[in-house]
């Protein structure tokens, strides 16, 4: 499911037209960019909290010629599932 998948499903089961599901939806991405550049967790009851994970520098190897080098400190977005939605997709059916 992309983007545009979501919008059409937003817009269908609200009741609204496309355009004012995208701005959902644009409002929604926005928000929780906004709150994560700022250090603050997003969580969403039973179904899932993003945050961010910042990960120190570190030495590596570079993996084809074995050299040393340094691995710049950075912040990365992490999403972890909540139980609600842990326990949906254990439950969901396979289509094999």
């Amino acid at each position: 499911m992309n983007k545009a998948d979501i919008i059409a499903q937003i817009a269908a089961d609200a009741g609204i037209s496309k355009a004012q599901a995208e701005k959902a939806v644009n409002s929604f991405t926005t928000t929780v960019t906004k709150s994560l550049k700022k250090g603050e967790p997003v969580i969403l009851v039973g179904f899932g909290r993003f945050s961010v994970v910042k990960y120190s520098a570190r030495k590596g190897r570079h993996p084809v010629t074995g050299e040393p080098l340094k691995i710049k400190a950075k912040k990365v977005a992490k999403f972890k599932a909540g139980h609600l939605l842990t326990d949906a997709v254990a439950k969901a059916k396979t289509s094999k």
